[in-house]
């Protein structure tokens, strides 16, 4: 049922950059993924239920749960085969700032997750859930405080069009291969997914870069040119470290 691996080495590494990886926007991160070839780290369509609001991120590891299309009609409440699903499964054993990661093959008519897993999943310290598909009860899970990324809102229950088959196990996240452990950024623009140690790459040069960015962008509503600042020319970045005190970490 689960392929799911983590040491301890894995969770001092993850320790070591969580701050820092939070004080990266997705944008940011996203640039810096693709200049090492990773062009397909984002979840297309995934976006909060409500804002998080400017600077605001959330970082964690990924759990995964994967759906399938029913094959048989719903027969209904069954205790005892609830129990033993794979996406309750999960739930259960999730741990504190884990991402509850679904892959739900983005169907539209089938709501994941609503108000009463939600507060399962928020009692258990998970930050979010990311689901690739719907969820439902959606001001509720509003209400409870709990952030949501999906794709839309339905408020028929999962069952009506799917079935969860496993969890633990690389899935398809909206255009993105999700593996279990995978370090998930994700703010107003979105979801990354990223190894551990491309999550290392990302923490070490994003901070600078938002800096940096943030220098820029005052420079231009000042009335500075782009071609002077965007990307700074050697003399602007001269100017950049002379007054903020800090080298830019390329």
């Amino acid at each position: 049922m689960t392929g799911f691996t983590w040491t301890d080495d894995d969770q001092r590494r993850y320790l070591a950059i969580r701050d820092d990886l939070a004080g990266v926007s997705t944008a940011s991160a996203c640039q810096l993924l693709i200049s090492e070839g990773w062009r397909n780290t984002y979840m297309r369509g995934l976006l909060p239920l409500r804002p998080l609001g400017l600077g605001t991120r959330i970082v964690g590891r990924a759990r995964t749960c994967r759906y399938l299309i029913r094959r048989a009609p719903d027969r209904g409440p069954d205790p005892e085969a609830r129990r033993r699903s794979p996406e309750i499964a999960l739930i259960e054993s999730i741990e504190e700032d884990d991402i509850f990661c679904v892959d739900a093959l983005g169907v539209p008519t089938a709501g994941i997750i609503g108000d009463i897993l939600s507060a399962r999943l928020k009692a258990r310290g998970v930050p979010a859930a990311v689901i690739h598909g719907a969820v439902r009860d959606s001001p509720y899970i509003a209400e409870l405080g709990f952030t949501v990324f999906c794709s839309t809102v339905h408020p028929a229950h999962s069952g009506r069009d799917l079935e969860p088959v496993d969890f633990d196990r690389p899935i398809d996240m909206a255009g993105v291969q999700v593996r279990p452990g995978d370090i998930i950024l994700a703010d107003d623009e979105g979801v990354l997914a990223m190894p551990l140690d491309l999550a290392e790459l990302v923490a070490r040069i994003g901070p600078s870069k938002e800096r940096l960015e943030a220098w820029i962008r005052d420079k231009i509503v000042a009335g500075g040119s782009v071609h002077d600042y965007y990307p700074p020319s050697p003399e602007k970045l001269a100017e950049y470290e002379r007054e903020t005190g800090e080298r830019y970490d390329h």
